[in-house]
């Protein structure tokens, strides 16, 4: 009997087309809404992420910052070590220098910086190599004249479709050889584009664009093992001794936990994306008291069919069941459509905001439940009316 129902429901849906489309306009606006909201939400919370990934997952970003009198204490070679040495739970411990300088080869030029990096430093922050090697000891211990370029240099500078390993080229006053290529990163731990960067040892950038041995942050990597917490509070004491800070003095440094950052930022996101999608949904509301009004006017309209069922001998529960089918009919088809549209308005702004497209089957599914749902609550008072008419009255309505 169900299927019998589902048909004439299709059927009766097909004979008011139009009216049909306009009555789930609502759901179709609001299953879409809901779907492309939390799918775009999806895909800004794991692009920050990966830009936070990026950083490195069990990590601490130490910069110094403006004092009450104004000015900056930077870090040096020597902090680090320190730290490298007297914390328990430290793997990595290694500092990182920028300059700008603009990058020549073969007549191209290109304004990027160059950053003075070490190994150590680039496994801490997960920087991999699309070709070419990294430095080897004796070229980070010397500072010599090799180079890393980032992928957008690379494409800036070199002829597509080259390899740029072992080529020479200069960058501001220094020719460096080039011996690799690192894979796209995004931002990276100084707010600043790490594959628009050439990289050179850290000596190198010191002394030849820097002319000292400060560091404009350095990065402690640590076993997941050992408590966050822990560590950044022995990290921040051992600073504090180190630089004369005393008592309630404030701290001239700040130290980011890369950590805490990705489940703030997550949270942030989650929680706006789902506000957005309450939002989106208030229109699945209004789509549902449209269907409540549409079979009220289907019920009216059709009175003497439904007298003529009754008479001989339809069920009361039989007519409510055949109205309360074609309002979640007409909702659910009316979801499938709004998944659709959301579906192709998800990839569309995905594409236009640069961020990835997740595809979350759970919303899709909840969406589409949710939408036949509005059906039967929506749908019963029309239906239950339907049912509790008098087959006599209704034979005689005009």
């Amino acid at each position: 009997m169900l299927g019998t129902t589902i048909l004439l429901s299709l059927r009766e849906i097909r004979r008011h087309i139009l009216r049909s489309i306009l009555t789930t306009l609502g759901i179709i606006i609001g299953v879409a809404a809901v779907v492309t909201m939390v799918t775009l939400g999806n895909g800004v919370t794991a692009s920050v992420q990966e830009e936070i990934s990026s950083l490195g997952a069990s990590n601490f970003i130490v910069f110094p910052v403006r004092t009450t009198r104004g000015t900056i204490r930077p870090f040096d070679d020597a902090d680090v070590r320190a730290v490298g040495q007297q914390i328990a739970g430290v793997e990595i411990a290694a500092g990182n220098v920028s300059a700008t300088a603009t990058a020549f080869y073969n007549g191209q030029d290109w304004d990027t910086r160059a950053q003075g990096v070490t190994n150590a430093l680039l496994d801490a922050q997960s920087v991999k190599m699309a070709e070419g090697r990294l430095f080897t000891r004796d070229e980070e211990e010397a500072g010599k004249n090799v180079c890393m370029l980032g992928p957008k240099v690379r494409e800036a500078i070199f002829p597509q479709g080259s390899s740029p390993v072992g080529a020479r080229m200069r960058l501001g006053g220094v020719s460096c050889e080039v011996i690799g290529v690192t894979e796209e990163r995004g931002q990276g731990g100084n707010g600043a584009d790490d594959d628009d960067a050439v990289y050179l040892p850290l000596k190198n950038v010191q002394r030849r664009f820097r002319g000292n041995e400060n560091l404009d942050y350095f990065v402690v990597k640590y076993d997941p093992a050992y408590s966050s917490a822990t560590v950044q509070d022995a990290l921040v004491g051992l600073l504090r001794e180190r630089r004369l800070l005393q008592g309630e003095e404030p701290n001239d440094f700040n130290v980011i936990d890369t950590a805490q950052v990705n489940q703030a930022l997550g949270a942030a996101t989650g929680a706006l994306t789902a506000m957005v999608a309450v939002i989106a949904s208030i229109s699945l509301l209004v789509g549902g008291i449209g269907i409540m009004n549409i079979m009220l006017v289907s019920v009216t309209e059709r009175t003497r069919e439904i007298g003529i069922r009754l008479a001989i001998g339809a069920l009361a529960r039989e007519v409510r069941l055949q109205f309360l089918t074609e309002a979640v009919v007409l909702c659910a088809l009316g979801g499938l459509v709004g998944i659709a549209l959301g579906f192709v308005a998800s990839i569309g702004l995905a594409a236009l905001i640069d961020v990835p497209y997740v595809f979350d089957p759970v919303i899709n599914i909840v969406s589409f439940v949710f939408a036949a749902g509005m059906g039967i609550v929506f749908g019963y008072y029309p239906a239950s009316r339907a049912s509790k008419l008098d087959p006599i009255d209704a034979l005689r309505h005009e």
